[in-house]
């Protein structure tokens, strides 16, 4: 009698610790928002996301409007709280859809990157042998490829356009994800679930995307956060050259090296863009590093 109270009180422990317990990405999550600054640059992001999207509709005045009162300073005499450029165009405005097309940028292209990279960096993994090295040898050659060599013959080639802008970024971006993606690829291929899998006859791309991808999601999810970043750079620095979006349109790029050329006489035309910037690309590296630090499975 005692043997089968003491054999139900341990199968209700163990049920009140299995309803109980939480799962991995509980416990992620949980060290996620124990990271200040990653919750605090999730808050700061998602504010500059809404003045990107928002701010346009809403502002008085319009990025293409252009006014007799030209290149005045910052002065809340008809809401032009940033002043206005050589065209007369109000720079608040112009900041705003900056922010929105270098937000866009980053997202599109990256994923861009993310398709391509993650698609080929699994496939190349899961099939190794001669294809794989084929497909790896693919990508160390276009890795020995000058990326802004690159990106100008395409926008040489093709012409510039924003979504030209997208795609040839994102397709020199995915190269990283793809290695990736193949490291972790190769690290699951010969794990048992794997072979239970080809055991019973599940088809080649079911397994990689019902097995292999929902495992490599962490190290996937973190790259993405610190992609964004560097694209949002890479396009500012074509902007910066002068071969960014076409007019009216404009970058916070566009944007920088309007306000270094003026930089001496009216600084703010250069300090407003450059520190939305900054901040932006700040939360997006904090975020990246709170996911990192909370997918490591030896901080659990």
């Amino acid at each position: 009698m005692s043997e089968a109270l003491d054999l139900t009180g341990r199968k209700e422990a163990v049920t009140t610790a299995i309803q109980g317990g939480r799962s991995l990405w509980d416990d992620a999550r949980a060290r996620l928002f124990r990271n200040k600054a990653a919750v605090l640059s999730m808050v700061v992001l998602s504010v500059l996301v809404l003045i990107a999207l928002l701010g346009p509709l809403m502002w008085v005045h319009d990025y293409r409007t252009i006014s007799s009162r030209n290149e005045i300073g910052p002065t809340l005499e008809n809401w032009h709280i940033l002043g206005t450029d050589a065209q007369g165009r109000d720079l608040f405005a112009r900041l705003m859809i900056g922010l929105r097309i270098s937000l866009a940028v980053g997202v599109v292209a990256t994923i861009v990157s993310l398709v391509i990279g993650v698609s080929w960096g699994a496939t190349a993994g899961f099939v190794g042998g001669r294809i794989d090295n084929l497909m790896m040898r693919f990508v160390d050659v276009l890795y020995a490829m000058p990326f802004i060599f690159f990106v100008i013959l395409l926008l040489t080639v093709f012409g510039r356009n924003i979504i030209l802008i997208f795609a040839a970024i994102g397709a020199v971006e995915w190269l990283t994800m793809s290695r990736i993606v193949r490291g972790q690829t190769l690290a699951l291929k010969n794990m048992e679930f794997i072979e239970a899998a080809r055991a019973t006859g599940v088809p080649f791309f079911t397994i990689i995307r019902r097995h292999i991808l929902p495992n490599v999601v962490g190290p996937v999810a973190v790259y993405v956060t610190l992609t964004i970043p560097v694209v949002i750079m890479a396009e500012s620095f074509l902007s910066f050259l002068g071969l960014g979006v076409n007019e009216p349109l404009t970058s916070l790029g566009v944007l920088i090296s309007e306000g270094a050329r003026e930089m001496q006489d009216k600084p703010w035309m250069l300090m407003a863009p450059a520190i939305t910037m900054g901040v932006t690309l700040l939360c997006l590296n904090f975020i990246g590093d709170g996911l990192r630090d909370a997918l490591d499975p030896k901080e659990r």
